[in-house]
């Protein structure tokens, strides 16, 4: 019964850092000491500093590429493991890895999958994450997931704009469902894109299912990544008589030109999280901190109550 009472502990791979340090501020502990050695080849070994035996612990970072990421999570999750750690949660912000989640064509991988396989096989006995690309990888684990919605932290801010006549847009058919969940909440109307790519990041066409006209348009989507599709649809959306187009991208991946097409856009403002840092700063992103959230529901796991009441969708 003594190990039961042993506070927590929480670590922080180094891409995710910075919000391992609000987490754990929220939280109100001290982020745990973890030492890297690295090798001359690029090989590197995590050392957890601080004991962890029988206590619940928890490691924060997101899996988004360069795959060193999501290896130094896996090698954490192993010495913690090794150190006979209790409980250990792996808490992914960005859950990486996870556009590949289904078959899609012959002879590919399912990366979301594997990579599931991988978190288990290192020693995290609960995962916890945020919008997730596909609801359906939950069901990759063998263990509990706790899928967080960003709507929590972004219909405060939404709300706090005070904008009339609001439409929520999908960027794509695959993110209905988001955006019907956040009308649901701003009792506002729905747009779908519809779009074709001709490949990965390429988009062929894009046509708009409904009326924007004189409505202040919200898209809503779980990443940006080159920013291709959200550009492409607030151009779309302002040629269809919008007066104004601001976005909402849980997880800011921002690759390539993404940057300069955000600044070059019809976009007003692109509301982003932070479970994956910026690369730089851009004058039209706003950016709504995760840690409080991540911090509540990992308070609610240590003490055996429901996070039910966090879901907003």
């Amino acid at each position: 019964m003594e190990n039961c009472q042993l506070e927590p502990k929480i670590f922080a791979c180094r891409q995710s850092k910075e919000l391992a340090l609000e987490i754990a501020k929220h939280y109100g502990l001290k982020l745990g000491n973890v030492v890297i050695s690295n090798f001359s080849d690029g090989e590197f070994q995590p050392a957890l500093v601080d004991s962890v035996r029988g206590r619940r612990i928890f490691i924060v970072g997101s899996t988004f590429p360069n795959s060193d990421n999501l290896m130094e999570m896996l090698l954490i999750l192993d010495a913690a493991k090794r150190a006979s750690a209790r409980h250990i949660t792996a808490v992914i912000p960005y859950f990486g890895w996870a556009r590949q989640d289904r078959k899609d064509q012959p002879r590919v991988a399912i990366g979301a999958k594997l990579v599931a396989n991988l978190l288990q096989a290192a020693g995290a006995t609960r995962i916890m994450t945020m919008d997730l690309h596909a609801d359906q990888i939950q069901g990759f684990f063998e263990k509990p997931v706790d899928h967080l919605y960003a709507s929590t932290i972004f219909l405060p801010y939404v709300r706090s704009l005070n904008l009339e006549n609001i439409t929520i847009a999908s960027p794509d058919m695959g993110g209905s469902k988001r955006a019907y969940a956040y009308s649901k909440y701003l009792e506002s109307e729905v747009v779908i894109c519809y779009k074709q790519r001709l490949k990965a990041n390429v988009i062929d066409t894009m046509e708009l299912i409904g009326d924007v006209a004189g409505r202040n348009v919200i898209l809503v989507d779980d990443m940006i990544d080159t920013g291709g599709t959200l550009t492409k649809a607030a151009d779309l959306m302002m040629e269809k008589g919008a007066v104004s187009v601001r976005a909402i991208c849980t997880h800011p991946i921002l690759s390539g030109e993404a940057y300069d097409r955000i600044e070059k856009s019809q976009l007003q403002e692109l509301i982003v999280s932070d479970t994956i840092p910026l690369k730089r700063a851009c004058s039209k992103i706003k950016v709504v901190s995760c840690a409080p959230l991540f911090a509540d529901v990992m308070h609610k796991v240590q003490d055996n109550r429901s996070i039910s009441g966090q879901f907003l969708m």
